[in-house]
């Protein structure tokens, strides 16, 4: 098998990008290949009208695309294979690869290989992109050379070159990228996990697995490095046997020796040394109690890094919520609307219907089917939702998990389609409750991603008139039944 070392010459080499996406990572490889002076082919199974986007991010580039299907003499007779981070490690096509001797690397390992930068990585289930935004937003106030980018779908591997040593990096790193990460022994300077809760089991199959994965974020990290991991999360916390590094922990239930929590209001820190006040928890702008664990693990990575008090009180405080992360979009004739599309797990959608008060959200959820259970969810809609208004692949077994807890079938709407489901809710909100669009499905079955099926709620929430309009009876009912 051939082997590209860091700074070799791809000059002349034959280059195979597979999977150019839509998030930015494709893209980005494909444009680091052509400046390498590979020639380059990109493969995707999508046919060319669903990939425009990134298309268009490429156009002009001495590039040879195959796109709809992939061709195995593009991988028989590759030097290079790089592959998406969702391409399963067990793909047909990458097995052809190997065989033939080609090396195969993925975007986020390039870059990696190539970083001379002090890395702060982020995974995690859930609130990974807003403790990575937290993290980069604290650190570009206190050292302006700082760069965010990994999974948030801004590819760094075309500026890779541009970072020196000592310049901070936030990764937020999906298990998908994990994988390939791990079997070269790369590690973070500090590596934040915010929590392990089942996801991605279509990929995983089991949750020990995607366990696995996310522990390779720690596995290789030497004594002098950081593990900043969540107090409350017997699966994070025993990462603890899993890392040399230093451990952190943040959201502790009580004052611990190293890491921070609240106590009586206040965010407190006691990153290697006493304890001290950072800030009152009622300044972060975020709402629901997992955000203040996204600040609390955001405080101790970058108080890890040397940001003093001042600099990250100023950085949360003008902070707002990160595109489709409990992002509110508008409020119609006394109705909240949130696009909170991120949450594709049916934990970050209980994360949702906590962050508002009992009986005052209307929970838009559903889409493709993950094969993760939905009954913590269940239970949840019949604690706390005022309706439930189902959508997509799942609709009927997230209606069903919510009646065996007890929730009223009159209470639940399904919807099909997301432009029903955002009418049926105008239609039953009423001035002072929420609305919000927290799936805890991914989007595959009627969208490319979450980003396009969040802002295609924002584009229906923009549309609804000001004025009052007639209810249906069936809100009625929604309302005597709660």
């Amino acid at each position: 098998m051939k082997h590209y070392e860091p700074g070799q010459t791809w000059k002349g080499a034959r280059v195979t990008v597979m999977g150019l996406g839509l998030f930015g990572g494709g893209v980005g490889a494909a444009r680091f290949a052509v400046q390498q002076g590979a020639h380059v082919t990109v493969t995707d199974l999508r046919p060319a009208e669903q990939l425009a986007e990134s298309l268009d991010a490429l156009r002009g580039l001495p590039i040879r695309y195959v796109l709809g299907r992939h061709e195995e003499p593009d991988f028989e007779g590759a030097d290079i294979v790089i592959a998406s981070p969702a391409v399963p490690l067990q793909s047909p096509f990458l097995d052809r690869a190997r065989n033939a001797g080609a090396h195969l690397t993925t975007e986020i390992l390039l870059f990696a290989e190539r970083c001379r930068g002090n890395v702060i990585a982020v995974t995690g289930s859930n609130g990974k992109t807003t403790t990575t935004s937290l993290i980069g937003a604290i650190l570009s106030l206190h050292d302006t050379r700082t760069v965010t980018g990994g999974n948030l779908g801004r590819s760094l591997l075309e500026i890779v070159d541009q970072i020196a040593p000592g310049d901070p990096v936030v990764l937020e790193l999906s298990s998908f990228q994990l994988e390939w990460l791990g079997p070269a022994h790369w590690y973070p300077h500090v590596a934040v996990i915010t929590n392990l809760t089942p996801n991605h089991l279509d990929r995983h199959r089991t949750f020990a697995s995607y366990v696995e994965a996310k522990r390779q974020i720690v596995a290789y990290q030497p004594a002098e490095a950081h593990a900043v991991l969540n107090a409350r999360d017997e699966n994070v916390r025993a990462m603890t046997s899993a890392t040399s590094a230093h451990v952190h922990w943040f959201d502790s239930a009580d004052p611990v020796q190293d890491g921070t929590w609240l106590e009586k209001g206040d965010i407190v820190c006691s990153i290697g040394g006493r304890a001290h006040h950072v800030m009152p928890a009622s300044e972060v702008p975020l709402p629901g109690a997992h955000n203040l664990e996204n600040v609390l693990a955001a405080v101790a990575a970058t108080e890890i890094m040397g940001v003093q008090v001042p600099a990250i009180r100023k950085a949360v405080g003008s902070f707002r919520p990160v595109e489709h992360r409990l992002e509110l979009v508008r409020t119609v004739n006394g109705v909240r609307y949130f696009n909170d599309s991120i949450a594709t797990t049916p934990e970050s959608a209980i994360c949702a219907l906590r962050a508002f008060p009992e009986r005052t959200l209307l929970l838009i959820a559903g889409g493709y089917d993950k094969k993760i259970p939905f009954d913590s969810l269940g239970a949840e809609i019949a604690e706390r939702a005022a309706a439930l208004i189902t959508i997509g692949t799942t609709s009927d077994k997230i209606r069903k998990a919510a009646v065996r807890a007890g929730f009223p079938e009159e209470r639940i709407f399904p919807a099909g389609t997301l432009e029903t489901a955002v009418q049926t809710a105008f239609s039953l909100a009423q001035p002072g409750q929420s609305v919000s669009l927290s799936p805890a499905c991914a989007s595959y079955d009627q969208f490319r991603n979450f980003e396009e099926r969040g802002r295609m709620f924002k584009k229906l929430v923009l549309e609804l008139p000001e004025n009052p309009v007639s209810r249906r009876d069936r809100r009625g009912k929604m309302n005597n039944s709660s």
